[in-house]
């Protein structure tokens, strides 16, 4: 059809004529409305690339395909825009760095998701925010910058995932962002997303870091550099006390000053359009119409680990017997969509504190208001903070190779998400597990796109994964009590002093383990019978010119947040779908590794 002649169309005149030809076409092109949603026939668009989600991953594959001006990007978005009126100061709720509360609690620019009663965590539901803006989930997230250990992706190798080793990750690492303390063989300084050195203030910060001294384990002033274990000050992605997240760092600029890049918002995927075994296209939801858009390329789905399995699902690729059940033509049988899900479960061990320097008083309304103004005069003060700028990576028992036990130290009391009454003076650590062996999956509910899919994470499904969580609060409850903590140390508040035996500690572990919103590994890479990319081509398997580039393609969780990681991904996918010759491998850059794993520390 009408449409049709015109992808084949441009395909063949960008083949046949010049680049600076073809930046000429392409221009008139987009002046005379070819590309978008305003063609003649209003439902249909062409594009070289359709990207599927405005997350971490979608806007750095937008901006760097649309580097090349013979590429036309569609990049489709389900939830808003990041700025009002053209202004981040308007859209504070997201781009001051404290207020990242205020939208965990909001379904407004995040996707609210719940799993399934977890029968190992007292039947909870527990909650899942995941963002539904422009950015993503690095718009919403605490803004920490950790990439996990290097060891993560040599295991990512050995798990079938060809070239994600660390010596070829570490490139992409360092090509995705710029730091505040300036470029050296780990950190990047000339990438788009800024990563800010955090100033420490509040003493309690350093109390932490003390304690883990006094405690045994080692100082490190970079968890991204030579060493990851030990405590030390926790990077951050903001710049200049504002969240540098992906959509500022790759959208905000560059979709309105090029003609090849369109970013659209309110766009709900329902499907993959799929002829022939070939990915041609998406169909989609935006202002109350169903709309097509065909991709001469590729369509990339980089939805996240729960949206792009859903949409794989509903587009017909995934475990066949599943997709019949909710009468969804079969494409391809692929059992591993949305199997193979993990994510970081945590507890918070609070602590009163007994001197007046923690957050409490600034977490007053008529106090945030203060913080707030100076903020907005000149983004200075608290309020350019996330404040989690201490943390902790320590093995849990010997023979562990690398740490297993995250810390993410915070100078107050946060309960339920940031939704609970703050109560007390206090300070307290988010600790959890990095590698648990439980494995959870997702499934569609129905082949309604609109409706969430049932996840169930399947937390603390071994004995293995119990004990590292009691193992969790005993080491911190040892870090807490030495002599660093003596000046500020009241009475601990969580799992409090009645909380010792190892069945009491579990039942706390039941009553009040949450999840660290890092959702991963739903489409993974490799080439066993339940992996689903390719990791070379990142092609799903059977279908030509479908990709997946998100964390739902991580072959296993990685020791540490998942934004960075994430970032780096998206980077190196761009040199695999232009066909570039990847960045050098960073072969002779040095790796801790402990000088004995005789012992915990």
């Amino acid at each position: 059809m009408r449409s049709s002649l015109c992808l084949k169309s441009f395909s063949v005149i960008c083949r046949a004529v010049s680049k600076s030809e073809h930046t000429i076409i392409l221009n008139l092109c987009h002046s005379r409305n070819i590309f978008t949603t305003k063609n003649v026939y209003p439902s249909e668009s062409c594009h070289d690339y359709v990207i599927v989600g405005a997350g971490s991953a979608g806007c750095v594959l937008a901006n760097r395909l649309t580097e090349d001006t013979l590429s036309s990007v569609l990049l489709l978005e389900a939830g808003p825009k990041d700025t009002l009126f053209g202004s981040k100061l308007l859209m504070w709720k997201i781009h001051m760095p404290s207020a990242l509360m205020y939208n965990l609690c909001d379904n407004r620019y995040n996707w609210f998701y719940h799993t399934a009663p977890q029968k190992n965590l007292d039947n909870r539901v527990l909650y899942w925010p995941r963002g539904r803006v422009l950015g993503g989930s690095s718009s919403l997230n605490a803004m920490v910058y950790i990439r996990g250990n290097a060891l993560d992706y040599d295991r990512w190798e050995e798990e079938g995932a060809t070239g994600w080793d660390y010596a070829h990750c570490l490139p992409y690492f360092k090509k995705s962002t710029h730091h505040s303390l300036g470029e050296n063989e780990y950190r990047g300084g000339n990438g788009p997303v800024g990563v800010t050195r955090p100033l420490m203030n509040n003493p309690l910060y350093h109390a932490f870091i003390e304690a883990g001294k006094q405690a045994g384990y080692p100082y490190t002033d970079d968890f991204n550099g030579f060493q990851q274990e030990g405590f030390g000050p926790m990077d951050s992605t903001t710049w200049n006390g504002m969240r540098s997240s992906a959509s500022v760092a790759h959208l905000h600029q560059q979709s309105a000053a090029r003609t090849n890049l369109l970013a659209e918002t309110g766009c709900l995927v329902t499907r993959v359009l799929i002829e022939g075994g070939r990915a041609v296209g998406v169909e989609y939801r935006h202002d109350g119409q169903l709309k097509i858009a065909r991709a001469a390329k590729s369509v990339i789905l980089s939805g996240g680990a729960i949206n792009s399995p859903q949409i794989l699902m509903l587009s017909g690729v995934g475990p066949a017997n599943h997709l019949k059940y909710h009468g969804i033509n079969v494409q391809v049988d692929l059992p591993g969509v949305g199997q193979n899900l993990q994510d970081h479960l945590e507890v918070c061990v609070q602590q009163e504190c007994t001197k007046s320097i923690s957050l409490y008083k600034w977490q007053q309304p008529k106090n945030m208001v203060k913080i707030a103004l100076r903020w907005f005069y000149n983004q200075g003060g608290l309020c350019g903070s996330s404040h989690f700028e201490a943390a902790g990576f320590i093995r849990s028992r010997a023979g562990v190779s690398h740490p297993d036990i995250q810390y993410h130290f915070v100078p107050c009391q946060v309960l339920d998400h940031g939704r609970g009454t703050i109560t007390h003076e206090a300070f307290q650590v988010h600790v959890g597990q990095m590698r648990q062996k439980s494995r959870g999956y997702l499934r569609l509910q129905s082949n309604d796109p609109t409706q969430h899919p049932l996840i169930d994470p399947n937390y603390l499904d071994t004995e293995q994964d119990r004990w590292e969580m009691r193992q969790c609060i005993k080491l911190t409850r040892e870090i807490f009590n030495q002599p660093a903590f003596d000046e500020f140390r009241g009475k601990e508040l969580r799992p409090g002093l009645h909380c010792n035996a190892d069945d009491e500690l579990d039942q706390f572990v039941r009553q009040f383990g949450d999840s660290t919103y890092h959702p991963s590994c739903t489409c993974k890479m490799g080439t066993d019978s339940l992996s689903v990319v390719d990791p070379v081509s990142l092609n799903v398997h059977g279908v030509s010119n479908l990709k997946v580039v998100d964390a739902s393609i991580m072959p296993s969780i990685v020791s540490g947040n998942l934004n960075g990681p994430v970032l780096m991904m998206a980077e190196k996918a761009v040199d695999v779908i232009r066909g570039r010759k990847m960045l050098k491998p960073a072969y002779n850059v040095p790796v801790y590794h402990p000088p004995t794993l005789q012992t915990q520390r």
